[in-house]
């Protein structure tokens, strides 16, 4: 990997400065990397591309603990090694405020790194969702929260699907053909009969399109650093390249705790660096760090010119936070799932919108963690309870709840229900005075209701096969597909971005993570962020000469 000096990095002057590398950054930093900008990744995490050896493959990072429990900060070498955020997560929703890491990733890749490779587009009624007058938003009833269309998304699907090398068939149900898939595998024989099974009660299965190589031995990893790289994530897609054949610079183990603006233009990034504080300049930056993280660190950067946080005019910053409803269902098939059998192949989309609403997408979950995950996991939830008691009662009968976890969801067929939310304003993230990040989340009593009928809807689709319902929807500590707290829209006073992903406050800064979304979709955000990454990156190619030409590097003092 291209590697230069620390004082090197600070005596430049950056064309693009990218915080973060998962999939929105390392997707728009390859791009302009691509278009000859000189191009700083900022990776908090460790940067497995350059140290393989030293990193935990194969396995969670559960398994590497010495004992089988939740992540601590104490475990923060081991799921730093791992891929894994190790900082603590404040959620202030309940009673009573608890922290907890939460399972995101951390180093090149991102969450990518780990993530289980479902690479799907969202729907056109997806970019037609209007506000509703119950919403807590500021917006008008009736508008449309996407400023942009699924057919001027659609040629950056198209492109992002060839470069993460998606593998998968088409759903019959959209109507379209996506020729820039590539062929999937055959199908194993559980997922077989799951398939057949569908057409027969006349739904509409497909082959699930998956970034994946599907090389000798591939276990479709998902939650851990894949040993074979099979999986085309964002840190092997997109930054290794840009590093090694367009000549951008990756500097990992480095957290940006501030950037720094002045009269709408930012000029800088406080950074440490292995106990070192260090200050990066550049010309554009551009904010991939995640959900979570992308807002809080524009709260941070709050100045007195910039009260409530840079970007934050319109008080939107961290609000709206979005995830997607996730329950599993672990199948009594027919046919036991072999090892192979645990590869995610199979979707459907006949539950995505019916005469009852929206639902969501069904689909292959892939493997559940290890037995031992899940007995702590039960034991963390008892823990933080109202009722903590429970979980002393619970770690006596430790060994039997695993004897029987292991024979309720051993050699079952695992599909797994996504649903999407709708924003909320109250749903949000902060920070605390020492900067630390805190999670406020709340399903109102619609949503409750909606995951209710997904679930009756799935039992029928299911019968006659018993299952065992594994019930995360309602779960914060299973925050999944994290979004939408820097949301984009044509009105200033009710969203932090414009259309093209720049701040609304701040000319020269962009957002490429999952944070834009103004709704969360019913299915994998993956695509999307990396066809509005591509999008973005065009864009800010295209525009470069006006938008940071002498004007912008004059105001920034940087000529």
């Amino acid at each position: 990997m291209n590697r230069i000096s620390i004082q090197e990095i600070e005596n430049t002057i950056w064309d693009v400065i990218v915080v973060g590398t998962g999939i929105g950054g390392g997707t728009v930093g390859l791009t302009l990397a691509q278009a000859g900008k000189r191009v700083l990744f900022i990776e908090k995490g460790r940067s497995y591309l350059n140290d393989k050896e030293q990193s935990f493959t194969g396995k969670y990072a559960e398994m590497f603990f010495p004992t089988i429990e939740r992540p601590e900060p104490k475990h923060s070498n081991i799921l730093q090694k791992a891929g894994r955020w190790s900082g603590l997560l404040s959620d202030t929703s309940g009673a009573k405020t608890h922290a907890h890491i939460p399972f995101v990733g951390s180093g090149t890749g991102g969450s990518s790194a780990l993530y289980g490779m479902v690479m799907e587009r969202f729907w056109p009624a997806d970019f037609n969702a209007v506000h509703s007058a119950d919403d807590s938003s500021p917006m008008r009833a009736g508008e449309k929260y996407w400023p942009v269309s699924y057919e001027q998304m659609k040629p950056y699907y198209v492109a992002a699907e060839k470069l993460y090398r998606v593998r998968g068939t088409a759903d019959e149900l959209r109507g379209e053909q996506i020729d820039s898939l590539m062929s999937p595998p055959e199908l194993t024989e559980s997922n077989s009969e799951m398939y057949s099974f569908l057409q027969k009660k006349g739904f509409h299965p497909y082959q699930l399109p998956l970034a994946c190589e599907f090389k000798p031995g591939c276990k479709n990893c998902q939650g851990f650093l894949c040993p074979n790289d099979c999986r085309n994530d964002s840190g092997t897609i997109c930054v290794q390249p840009a590093v090694s054949k367009y000549g951008a610079v990756l500097l990992d183990l480095c957290e940006v705790k501030t950037v720094k603006a002045s009269d709408g233009i930012i000029t800088s990034a406080v950074c440490e660096h292995q106990g070192i504080s260090l200050t990066i300049r550049g010309s554009v930056f551009v904010l991939a760090a995640g959900a979570l993280h992308t807002p809080a660190l524009l709260l941070r950067s709050a100045t007195s010119e910039y009260p409530r946080g840079l970007a934050n005019s319109s008080d939107q910053v961290g609000r709206n936070l979005m995830r997607h409803y996730i329950d599993i269902y672990a199948i009594f098939s027919k046919k036991k799932p072999q090892n192979s059998d645990y590869h995610k192949q199979i979707a459907f989309n006949d539950l995505y919108s019916t005469e009852d609403g929206r639902l969501g997408t069904v689909q292959s979950f892939g493997k559940l963690p290890p037995t031992e995950i899940q007995v702590a996991t039960v034991y963390q939830k008892l823990k933080n309870s109202p009722l903590p008691f429970l979980a002393g009662i619970f770690n006596v009968f430790r060994p039997i709840a695993g004897f029987f976890a292991k024979a309720i969801f051993a050699d079952r067929l695992i599909l797994s229900s996504i649903m999407e939310d709708m924003p909320c304003g109250s749903n949000r993230i902060t920070v605390s005075d020492t900067g630390d990040v805190m999670m406020n989340y709340h399903i109102n009593a619609a949503e409750q209701a909606r995951i209710g009928l997904f679930r009756k809807r799935m039992k029928d689709v299911l019968r006659p096969y018993r299952y065992f319902l594994i019930k995360q929807a309602e779960s914060n500590g299973r925050i999944a597909h994290i979004c939408g707290t820097c949301r984009i829209g044509n009105d200033p006073s009710t969203s932090v971005l414009t259309p093209q992903n720049e701040t609304h406050d701040v000319k020269n800064l962009y957002v490429t993570d999952s944070s834009f979304f103004p709704t969360s979709g019913g299915t994998n955000p993956a695509l999307t962020i990396a066809a509005n990454a591509l999008r973005v990156g065009e864009y800010i190619a295209a525009t470069w000469e006006q938008k940071v030409g002498s004007s912008l590097r004059s105001s920034a003092g940087m000529q």
